[in-house]
């Protein structure tokens, strides 16, 4: 699971005129990337976030606790990445505070995507990157993803022949076993992707955001507002 310590989020800078957004993608983090698109998807409160990506299993992929949300949150907020929208109260609950997602805020998700996507020793920040590949264009995601393919083969075939001669030179297999595992790791990823890319190639495989929201979708969201 990631370290989600304050001091790694996302630096406390506004973007300036010009709407650049650097400093603030190279500081963010998986989580961060995660509460800004769920933002993409309508204004929320934070409660509201943290029940959705519980939903949605997204502590799959980040570790998901009220006060690191929270403390995410005002972080985006700070870096204008975010902004506040409505404050409300629902009865005897506290007051519940409305996001939305900046133009910056949108902008610097897919920055951040499009910096993680091919790189292959993030493999946190890669999965939640993967998870919102969509945000791109079908052959900018593409081309980005063969960037990562090539950079795997070559990891992969350094590997098996350090492997080779390890064992060439009688190293116990005891001692290769992690090596052994990596290896068999670096396959499997690499078979996915030979799998995938022409899927995410074909005209016919839905791409980009759904213009109808499922029944599904709905009931997330409904059971995520209570």
């Amino acid at each position: 699971m990631i370290d989600a310590t304050p001091s790694r989020e996302v630096a406390d800078t506004v973007p300036d005129a010009s709407g650049r957004v650097a400093p603030a993608v190279a500081r963010l983090t998986p989580l961060g990337v995660a509460v800004l698109a769920l933002l993409s998807e309508g204004d929320m409160h934070p409660y509201e976030m943290i029940r959705l990506m519980h939903l949605r299993r997204d502590d799959r992929l980040v570790t998901i606790t009220n006060g690191t949300v929270y403390h995410t949150v005002a972080r985006l907020e700070r870096a204008g990445l975010i902004a506040e929208v409505g404050v409300d109260r629902n009865g005897n609950r506290p007051e519940r505070t409305t996001y939305t997602q900046t133009d910056a805020g949108a902008a610097a998700v897919l920055e951040w995507v499009r910096r993680e996507l091919p790189r292959v020793d993030h493999p946190v920040e890669f999965r939640v990157a993967l998870a919102e590949a969509h945000g791109l264009d079908r052959e900018e995601a593409l081309a980005l993803l063969h960037t990562r393919r090539t950079a795997l083969a070559e990891a992969h075939a350094a590997l098996v022949e350090g492997h080779r001669q390890a064992r060439a030179k009688g190293v116990p297999e005891q001692y290769l076993l992690e090596i052994a595992r990596e290896e068999a790791l670096l396959q499997a990823e690499l078979s996915w992707m030979d799998a995938t890319l022409p899927r995410i190639a074909d005209p016919d495989f839905a791409w980009g955001p759904d213009a109808t929201p499922s029944e599904r979708y709905l009931a997330q969201r409904k059971a995520a507002r209570q």
